[in-house]
């Protein structure tokens, strides 16, 4: 029943949550299964952020990383390239540039889930890339969230935006994971300054004036899994990752789901940042 499924999903976030408290991997956790629609899923009930280990089999996960080996071996626009060794830091529009990565935005893995935390509305890709931190040189990702940028580069109205990883390497303590102070969507986005120094990527980032006190009010949860899990968190939850000083490289894929009803307004920055197409997905995954 979906009280069943929500029961599930509940109790494997917070096993997620004591497990990323703990710095334990996220092995051990089952897959969430979501067959039945669960209309306004909160994710308030995870502190923001849902692990769903398993949802791509390794075999699908090879195939991406294959794919995108191509596409980071280009000199193109779409691939951004780390400050100081300039190797590729994102690679975007990936969508467009391999039949593959259209076929990942469409999966249905990645969006009941995301239908089922919004309410069933249309959806656009909004934005489509990897984040890769390369072993020893992959740079840090400042404390940010999402709809700092995309509203005041793009003009989206609203942080209504869902963002969903696909881990494409295992995702360690020490390969640069992901840090999530947990709780910090609820009062709604915080201030924020735009950087263009730090890293080659300008970011809208959050102060350690706001960082300090949201996270002693919420905490840092810090998902870990093997390659073939999927995250899913809000549009305004306060996120960042350390450099990769590791021997182990670090591959996430990204997908940005936005309402077609909440699309961009402005439209200065290059496609790939910001994708013009608000055909609704899952025409391929029959959602």
């Amino acid at each position: 029943t979906a009280r069943q499924t929500r029961r599930l999903v509940t109790s494997n976030a917070l096993q997620t949550q004591r497990a990323c408290t703990r710095g334990v991997v996220l092995r051990a956790l089952p897959t969430i299964h979501m067959p039945v629609p669960l209309p306004g899923w909160d994710l308030g009930i995870t502190g923001g952020v849902v692990a769903m280990p398993d949802r791509f089999s390794l075999d699908e996960v090879a195939e991406m990383n294959a794919a995108l080996d191509e596409l980071m071996a280009l000199d193109v626009p779409q691939n951004i390239r780390e400050k100081s060794s300039g190797v590729v830091r994102t690679a975007m529009g990936l969508h467009l540039r391999h039949e593959l990565f259209m076929r990942v935005v469409n999966d249905a893995r990645l969006l009941v889930p995301a239908l089922q935390a919004l309410g069933d509305v249309p959806v656009y890709a909004q934005q489509v890339k990897v984040n890769a931190k390369e072993a020893f040189t992959g740079e840090q990702w400042q404390w940010h969230y999402d709809f700092a940028t995309h509203h005041n580069e793009d003009g989206v109205p609203q942080p209504l935006a869902l963002n969903i990883h696909i881990f494409l390497d295992d995702v360690t303590e020490f390969n640069g994971p992901l840090m999530f102070i947990r709780g910090s969507h609820i009062g709604g986005p915080v201030a924020t300054a735009l950087d263009t120094v730090t890293t080659s990527y300008p970011l809208w980032t959050v102060g350690p004036d706001v960082v300090g006190p949201l996270a002693e009010r919420g905490g840092l949860v810090c998902p870990k899994g093997r390659a073939g899990t999927v995250l899913m968190f809000g549009d305004s939850l306060v996120h960042a990752s350390p450099p990769n000083m590791s021997p182990w490289s670090r591959r996430i894929f990204s997908l940005i789901v936005n309402p077609v009803t909440n699309q961009q307004t402005s439209f200065q920055r290059a496609d790939h940042f910001h994708h013009r197409d608000f055909t609704p997905l899952g025409s391929f995954a029959g959602v």
